[in-house]
């Protein structure tokens, strides 16, 4: 949902908060789960999970394999847990045609640089350019091009934005800040 008035366009960007983290960090969780207390269950012989037999599994090697698998997955699920929580990559895009200011704003992970703050003038911006790679996992990303730096990602590859969708989207931003669109 963009907010575009005549001189101010604010298009917030979704972070870490999307059904399909909460989908992966969910599965990642109860698999390594299962495989730990598997693991656990063939060291004391018995069954802590009632679905699940352990007692064709030697402890050494597989009982220690499937710890670890659960372990190192438990972490990873753990991570994927964080990112949610704190909502990693969540923020906005603003800019302000009143001011000539273009701001940046992303929440990170808890710290000293939690709150990532971008600000540039928008006689500074070039172009906007548009990067798309298809294939199996097609790559589509909007740029803002900028005076004496790199160019900054104005969209998450995650979007899933059609080819018409992203040039439309470029099309109106570069209208509204008045520069060319560069790119494919």
């Amino acid at each position: 949902m963009n907010r575009q008035f005549k001189w101010l366009w604010i298009e917030p960007i979704t972070g870490s908060r999307k059904m399909t983290n909460f989908f992966w960090a969910c599965i990642l969780f109860l698999g390594s789960l299962g495989f730990f207390l598997v693991g656990i269950s063939s060291y004391l012989g018995r069954n802590l999970i009632p679905l699940l037999s352990s007692q064709q599994i030697l402890f050494v090697p597989q009982g220690i394999v499937m710890c670890f698998y659960g372990i190192a997955g438990l972490f990873i699920s753990s991570y994927l847990w964080c990112t949610i929580l704190y909502n990693v990559g969540s923020g906005y895009n603003k800019f302000d045609e009143k001011e000539g200011i273009v701001c940046l704003f992303r929440w990170g992970f808890p710290g000293k640089n939690r709150r990532i703050f971008l600000e540039f003038l928008m006689k500074d911006i070039q172009a906007i350019k548009i990067e798309v790679q298809e294939g199996i996992s097609p790559h589509r990303v909007i740029y803002m091009e900028i005076k004496g730096q790199q160019d900054i990602s104005l969209t998450h590859t995650e979007e899933n934005l059609t080819l018409r969708e992203m040039e439309q989207k470029a099309a109106e931003l570069a209208r509204f800040l008045r520069v060319s669109i560069e790119g494919f």
